[in-house]
């Protein structure tokens, strides 16, 4: 086909991004468009994306998978999913883990899913309010006298800075957002010449797991707003998917794990989104929402 047209965001991260999947692609060119909204409001990532597709001035949408609201636009399609980047959470500052931190530390973030796990782990922290993209946070890291900061190692990587990171936060202490370290290459839904070219350097494990968060953060009614943690991990033919719901002062939460057959990818996602309301999820959800209100 004609040479693709790929759409992204205008940011260092998105461009990095669009980029990578532009050499993988080949005779791919990158078109810029903007995004409209509120700080907070996530969906402001995807929508001038989808908009360019939907208008016919793409062919390619290139999304961080995080950023994607599980609801997308009619006419359009998830066409693939790039192998996947390491979903972890890095901290950025003093310590070599989070126990060695130091007491009462001042630590950045505008994620209440972050927050929530820290706090849960350390209650003594001192968690201040940090948005911005990359690189405005590691420069407010020096100049807000911030002890570290939080930050998607993924996107660290993708942007070459990945030796800034001090350690890597253990699963079990910070439960990723759910398709991090993923992009996803959407596409017109009726768009089948364009569909094929991304499948090409489309990734089956990723995109199974990406089903599988997406599946039980769209049964938790989660939005970008919500302290929700989800992550699929495959093995061979199986696949466990695990998830943290808390309060953003981290005084509340669960933790939960299931695991089944990777062909059902969506149902086990699902599943452990019902286990999780059956242990009192959504009171959780609800609360915290009323929290990031007040």
């Amino acid at each position: 086909m004609a040479l693709l047209r790929l759409a992204t965001r205008g940011s260092a991260l998105a461009l990095a991004q669009a980029k990578q999947v532009a050499a993988k692609i080949g005779d791919a060119e990158l078109v810029e468009v903007s995004s409209d909204g509120e700080v907070g409001d996530k969906a402001r990532f995807v929508r001038g994306v989808e908009q360019a597709l939907l208008d016919g001035e793409a062919d390619v949408g290139v999304h961080s998978a995080k950023d994607l609201p599980a609801e997308i636009p009619d006419g359009l399609a998830i066409a693939a999913v790039p192998t996947r980047e390491n979903p972890s959470d890095a901290w950025i500052g003093a310590g070599s883990s989070l126990a060695d931190v130091r007491e009462s530390a001042r630590v950045g973030t505008a994620s209440l899913r972050r927050r929530a796990q820290l706090l849960a782990r350390r209650p003594d922290l001192d968690v201040v309010e940090l948005h911005g993209n990359v690189d405005t946070r590691l420069r407010r890291l020096a100049e807000q006298e911030l002890d570290g900061i939080v930050l998607a190692q993924a996107g660290l990587r993708r942007l070459g800075r990945e030796d800034e990171v001090s350690f890597t936060l253990p699963y079990e202490q910070m439960t990723p957002a759910a398709g991090q370290g993923s992009l996803v290459l959407q596409t017109r839904a009726d768009d089948e010449a364009a569909r094929e070219e991304a499948a090409k350097i489309g990734d089956a494990t990723a995109l199974r797991e990406l089903t599988a968060e997406r599946a039980a953060v769209a049964l938790l009614e989660a939005t970008c707003a919500t302290p929700i943690g989800v992550r699929a991990s495959e093995d061979g033919d199986r696949i466990a998917v695990e998830a943290f719901v808390g309060l953003p002062d981290g005084r509340e939460w669960i933790r939960d794990q299931v695991e089944g057959e990777a062909s059902e990818a969506a149902t086990v996602g699902a599943l452990l989104a019902e286990r999780l309301l059956a242990a009192g999820a959504r009171e959780i959800l609800n609360r915290a929402e009323e929290w990031s209100r007040a």
